[in-house]
């Protein structure tokens, strides 16, 4: 039989409650509803310390539990491995994180993580490509990133299958 190849992915943003539990969750249900689970592994983190160890944000999970998407994840910040070694693409919830990952990842010898915006996959262009990361968010801009989300990672999904 053989092996697999396992495709490898880090959602990055800010704090790592808000935005890319979701985008990680709606990830996960597309694998694992396409039967293609076992061949990717995904994760989330941050380029902050603000909310290390923190669960995700309510109104999020509200938002994943409303639409049947399972949501499990603490809080972490990005680390050296995760360019090195740990994951083939970082992607990036906004400009700002992905300028500070760019930063990062020169300070890492042997750096094979390709940065990218997740919104650069946004199938519908006319849309906004940057998630916005709205802290004081209400549980309306909640369905619109999770809608975001779903969007773009199903065309990233495609794109790399």
């Amino acid at each position: 039989m053989a092996e697999q190849v396992t495709k490898s992915g880090v959602f990055v943003c800010l704090g790592n409650i808000c935005l890319l539990p979701t985008a990680e969750a709606v990830f996960r249900k597309l694998v694992t509803d396409q039967n293609v689970s076992d061949t990717w592994r995904m994760d989330s983190a941050a380029t902050s310390t603000y909310e290390l160890g923190n669960p995700p944000d309510y109104r999020g999970q509200v938002c994943m539990k409303k639409h049947g998407t399972p949501m499990s994840h603490v809080a972490r910040q990005v680390t050296k491995e995760d360019f090195a070694a740990a994951f083939d693409c970082i992607l990036s919830m906004d400009e700002s994180n992905r300028r500070d990952l760019n930063r990062k990842s020169n300070q890492v010898k042997n750096c094979r993580a390709k940065i990218e915006l997740l919104g650069s996959y946004e199938p519908q262009k006319q849309l906004q490509l940057i998630f916005e990361d709205r802290y004081d968010g209400s549980n309306a801009h909640f369905e619109t990133i999770y809608q975001q989300c779903v969007r773009c990672c199903r065309a990233a999904l495609e794109k790399v299958r």
